[in-house]
């Protein structure tokens, strides 16, 4: 789905940013909330010294700032969700007010009722024709036909929906294009898929991941020693200046100023901005995530259980060689394979067509009053008669017991090339002449380009990819080495899916996989991440708790690169906060003990202009660097595989070093404006 579908609407982030500057918008968020009592109370202190003439310049400049930090906090959280907002009216299009006709009995021809949509309850069984727009969600119980899902998936592509199977789910708000179905409503007004989505995409069902709460927790911890650190230094600087003879004194805007300067304003700020973008990188990428914790979950995975078939190999098995019998040329047993092959129609007896084209740039075209044999799957055969010639082409057995019906035998050679290929993973398939028996087709798992390079980077990562299989050992051992996975589990039942899940969680790993059938949703609901597939069934996408719209398996291995992402951005821009307030330390304490202690207020290697345009200058500087960081906690910190160390240390140095040098040249350069216009 294109992001460039989804158009930010920027009055509407403006909107709902000042709307943010309610306290109640802040109740969960202990640094924003301290920050907000901090603005009300240096207003209030504005207020007096308008009538007292104490600096009210300087008092109702703190105060404006303190706003600002408080507005650009809420503007980043309103930035993220509006994102998402855009993508949520695109859905609420697809889902306008429709009638829909109801039967009785899952029969085309059974009497109907013509009823509004809003009216049908799960269980209902409804007729949607050509042309029509199914009513709500449900699966398929009569028909197959071709469906238009764009208004959901963003694919122009229609797919075909089919009773029975992993592809009979259906979602309201998509267009059938072709024929009918007759489908088994299975969700309640309200509860459908694209409502569930909305809900999603708007941020209105996000909760606090564990890790969120665990730093919030944190951050409330540092917020209430520091305050009751600060909360100290008015007796303190009495008791110091009386000591000292000094008459000086520090006003309570300073110590507001001095308290919100040094608790985490920065990632206080952002941390639900960056959960929620997170989320949406998700649904850029096509995903529909049930909440924060399967994203964040993703960050942490240590094993991908991935199915073979369609995520490690494209799905049908094809042609790869041409093994001739003694006395017979490759190109005469390519010549014979196509021609048997021009009635199988699977996607193996295509293959073969293709590689015969390929190889020697024959004509897929039958001879003048030639009858071909279509493949079934009794025969498990497919060939042509053209006079003389009775082609064959099929499974060894079938093609063996052929040729001895015919009058001939088996080669030893071709035997011997035929159990070579099945032991080294391929499937063999003998082609034949009548009696005479031409060679081998050699059918391959063929692997997805490009995914053992994506398995190393997994690899260093610290994450375990483990293939799983319902072929026997020695094909899935085959695969797994041409494919670069960790692991492979070989003739696996869906029981044997939900056992190994286990096995890897109690050994205190995260276990992340894919699935789209029914018989796929135990292990999807036991999985840690579990990834259902949109054109599956309704059993698996309620089992899942994230569902990928494109039903490609392998987005598994994009969903860990950016659960990793938004950990990690999490990370860097907490360590970031943290570092920048320790370098905030040495510019404002000694300007707010400058009127108590001389010689700390003395210490002022940036040479700032005075001990106001300091505290103004720091105070100016806490509150930009929210909007600064905007744009990379929307977009996420830059990833590149690695393991943790190497992570750790790389965001150590560059958001932690980063951090605490920041800082001084953005308060000398704010100093000196402030200073130049007069504002302290």
């Amino acid at each position: 789905m294109s992001a460039n579908r989804f158009r930010v609407d920027w009055s509407k982030v403006l909107v709902e940013s000042l709307r943010r500057l309610s306290p109640l918008a802040h109740l969960r968020n202990p640094v924003m909330a301290i920050t907000w009592l901090g603005a009300a109370f240096t207003t209030l202190l504005w207020f007096s010294a308008l009538h007292s003439g104490e600096h009210p310049a300087f008092v109702g400049q703190i105060a404006l700032w303190l706003w600002f930090t408080v507005w650009f906090a809420g503007l980043a959280e309103a930035v993220a969700e509006g994102r998402g907002r855009a993508h949520a009216e695109h859905l609420r299009a697809a889902r306008s007010s429709q009638n829909a006709r109801r039967v009785s009995e899952p029969r085309v021809d059974a009497p109907s009722e013509t009823i509004d949509a809003s009216r049908l309850a799960p269980g209902d069984l409804v007729v949607v024709s050509a042309g029509e727009v199914i009513p709500a969600d449900g699966e398929a119980l009569v028909g197959v036909a071709s469906v238009d899902e764009s208004a959901v998936t963003g694919e122009s592509a229609p797919v075909i929906r089919a009773a029975g199977g992993d592809r009979s789910a259906v979602t309201g708000g998509t267009r059938v294009l072709s024929d009918h179905l007759i489908i088994r409503i299975t969700a309640a007004p309200g509860d459908g898929f694209i409502d569930r989505m909305i809900a999603l995409v708007e941020g209105a069902n996000r909760q606090k991941t564990p890790n969120e709460i665990a730093l919030t927790v944190l951050l409330a911890g540092m917020t209430l020693v520091l305050l009751l650190s600060v909360a100290t230094i008015l007796p303190f600087a009495g008791f110091v200046g009386e000591r000292v003879g000094t008459s000086g004194s520090i006003s309570l805007a300073t110590l507001v100023a001095l308290l919100i300067c040094l608790i985490p304003t920065t990632i206080g700020g952002l941390l639900p901005a960056i959960g929620i973008a997170g989320i949406d990188r998700l649904h850029r990428a096509n995903v529909i995530a049930r909440s924060g914790r399967a994203v964040e979950a993703a960050g942490d995975v240590g094993v991908l259980l991935l199915d073979k078939t369609g995520t490690i190999t494209l799905g049908n098995r094809q042609a790869a060689a041409f093994v001739p019998a003694p006395g017979v040329t490759e190109q005469e047993l390519a010549t014979a394979a196509q021609l048997a092959s021009l009635a199988d129609e699977t996607p193996e007896g295509r293959s073969i067509v293709i590689l015969a084209k390929e190889r020697f740039g024959l004509r897929s075209e039958a001879p003048a009053g030639a009858v071909v044999v279509p493949f079934t799957a009794i025969s498990r055969m497919s060939g042509l008669d053209a006079g003389s010639r009775q082609l064959r082409k099929g499974a060894t057995v079938a093609v063996t017991a052929w040729v001895v019906e015919q009058g001939g035998a088996m080669p030893a050679a071709v035997t011997g090339a035929a159990e070579e290929s099945a032991r080294a993973g391929a499937t063999p398939l003998i082609v034949c002449d009548g009696p005479r028996v031409l060679g081998v087709v050699v059918l391959k798992d063929i692997i997805k380009g490009g995914i053992r390079e994506r398995f190393a980077e997994l690899r260093r990562m610290g994450i375990t990819t483990v293939m799983i299989t319902g072929d026997n050992p020695q094909t899935a051992a085959a695969i797994a080495a041409e494919a670069g996975v960790d692991d492979f589990r070989a003739q696996v039942t869906p029981e044997d899916k939900l056992r190994i899940i286990r096995e890897f969680q109690a050994g205190g790993r995260l276990v992340a996989m894919a699935g789209d059938g029914t018989n796929d949703a135990p292990a999807l609901a036991q999985a840690d991440v579990a990834v259902a597939m949109h054109a599956g069934t309704q059993a698996a996408k309620e089992a899942g708790n994230l569902v990928d719209l494109d039903s490609n398996p392998t987005k598994l291995i994009e969903i860990v690169r950016i659960g990793k992402q938004l950990l990690m951005t999490r990370g860097a821009l907490t360590t970031f906060s943290l570092t920048n307030d320790i370098a905030k330390y040495f510019v404002i304490i000694p300007a707010a003990l400058a009127g108590v202690l001389p010689a700390v207020g003395g210490f002022n290697p940036l040479h700032l202009a005075s001990p106001h345009s300091a505290i103004l200058a720091a105070v100016m500087v806490n509150a930009l660097l929210i909007p600064l960081l905007i744009p990379l906690a929307m977009r996420g910190v830059a990833w590149r595989p690695a393991s943790a160390g190497t992570i750790l240390g790389r965001n150590l140095l560059i958001y932690g070093v980063g951090g605490l040098l920041a800082p001084f040249p953005l308060i000398w350069a704010v100093d000196r404006v402030v200073a130049t216009l007069g504002l302290a």
